[in-house]
């Protein structure tokens, strides 16, 4: 069960100004209660120890997703001691702003917070922190950032990857240390036996898999029912759909070739599409990390079906890369004038496949990467989704990049980053900046 409390402290002592202290207690608790459903505080500013300790016993522990705890005033670190004795979740250690300069202090909440946050490093207890007043945006976007990313990193926690069939020979980027994924960003790997996939698929009668084929035809143009590569592609996802829900499976990674092509007579690529349009993120060539980032991006950006794709191609002029890939992806990102084709798979000529560019806008670009030497770090590059004539076929995007195209271009060859990026029509580098920070994860960052 995921957690969803947000545990707000507002901790002040009597010596300084209680009045205005208030002010800024009143403010923060009414905004949390915008972007929460279930704030957990006190009724009023907790001014000693006893007070705390009474009303932590009030909170389970399980419940609570983050602690925001507030220095309306100065106080000591045996208020931060306290509370991370008793509630395990992440801290945001909050400092405002002094009311007014001239006389006497009257919050010095700013040196509170600074205590706080040398007691939490020197506990190793995971925590952000945040300055200014509720009022302020870019406050109010540092805290919404913050807990975006808690929520993330608890449902990475949380996520069970369905793994169907190991990496073709040779993609050994695709791979991951199953231990240390765990230990490191959270995610469990739940093995599916591919050929035992593709026997019982074929099994299933159209009574059972019908409805697939009924919901890709709702946004898929060119959907021929008597083609067998159709028949296919929804035995093989109604077959994948009940697994999921029985393993609790919420990604996939998935061997698409040369299996998909030999054995089942049909593209994986539809399959794909399929899920990550519905919301089961899902990465070709078996690539987990890539799986992994497609989660991030679209939990960051409030359920935007991500894109995965190769680098193909430079353009010094545009200052431009190509992300292509032979024929998946989520069916909402097709340009708008043209809509989601189907298609056949431009090397094996077989279906069914997905055939359009994708939609002009802003987006991010990530990489969970991962080597044996280095372990896990992630990328970021921002940019803009070109509105040029579909570049290669399948399904491909012209991405306008931030920053110069030459010099990214070597850079990540240099950095060794794998050959798989995820996309996302959104700007979320804030958050995936956060994310790294949060994680303890290096952050390469080719923004402007």
């Amino acid at each position: 069960m995921l957690k969803s409390g947000v545990l707000y402290l507002p901790i002040g002592r009597k010596t300084f100004d209680l009045e205005a202290a208030e002010i800024q207690w009143k403010k923060t608790s009414t905004y949390l209660k915008q972007v929460s459903d279930n704030v957990i505080e006190p009724e009023s500013i907790i001014t000693s120890p006893d007070e705390l300790e009474e009303f932590l016993g009030t909170v389970s522990n399980e419940s609570v997703l983050a602690t925001v705890y507030q220095s309306v005033t100065f106080a000591d670190a045996e208020f931060i001691q306290q509370t991370i004795n008793r509630m395990k979740a992440p801290v945001i250690v909050w400092s405002v702003r002094e009311p007014s300069v001239g006389g006497r202090l009257r919050l010095n909440s700013l040196t509170g917070g600074n205590s706080t946050c040398h007691f939490l490093r020197s506990e190793k207890h995971p925590y952000s922190f945040v300055f200014g007043n509720i009022d302020e945006s870019q406050v109010q976007g540092k805290l919404r950032t913050q807990l975006s990313v808690l929520r993330v990193i608890q449902r990475l926690q949380k996520l069970k990857i369905g793994v169907v069939g190991e990496y073709p020979p040779g993609f050994f980027f695709s791979d991951t240390n199953e231990e240390l994924l765990e230990k490191k960003i959270g995610p469990k790997i739940e093995s599916v036996d591919l050929y035992e996939a593709f026997e019982e698929s074929v099994k299933l009668p159209e009574s059972k898999y019908e409805n697939m084929i009924s919901r890709a035809e709702k946004q898929v143009i060119g959907i021929n029912r008597k083609d067998e590569t159709i028949k296919r592609f929804a035995q093989f996802s109604t077959y994948m759909e009940d697994k999921i829900q029985e393993e609790e499976i919420s990604a996939l990674a998935i061997r698409c070739w040369p299996d998909f092509f030999n054995k089942l007579g049909a593209a994986a690529c539809s399959t794909l599409s399929q899920f990550t349009e519905e919301g089961v993120v899902s990465a070709c060539e078996s690539d987990i990390h890539g799986s992994i980032s497609m989660f991030i991006l679209r939990e960051l950006a409030d359920g935007e079906a991500p894109y995965l794709g190769d680098m193909v191609h430079i353009n010094e002029a545009s200052n431009s890369a190509v992300f292509w890939h032979c024929g998946a992806g989520a069916y909402s990102l097709a340009h708008p004038e043209t809509g989601a084709q189907a298609g056949v798979h431009p090397n094996r000529k077989m279906g069914f496949t997905l055939e359009f560019g994708l939609k002009p806008g802003a987006v991010t670009l990530l990489r969970l990467s991962y080597t044996k030497t280095d372990g896990y770090r992630l990328l970021i590059m921002r940019g803009k989704a070109l509105n040029t004539p579909q570049p290669f076929n399948g399904t491909s995007v012209e991405v306008e990049l931030e920053t110069d195209i030459n010099e990214t271009l070597y850079s990540l060859m240099e950095e060794g980053f794998e050959p798989h990026y995820a996309l996302v029509y959104a700007d979320v580098v804030d958050e995936v900046i956060e994310l790294g920070r949060q994680l303890d994860v290096e952050t390469v960052v080719y923004v402007n």
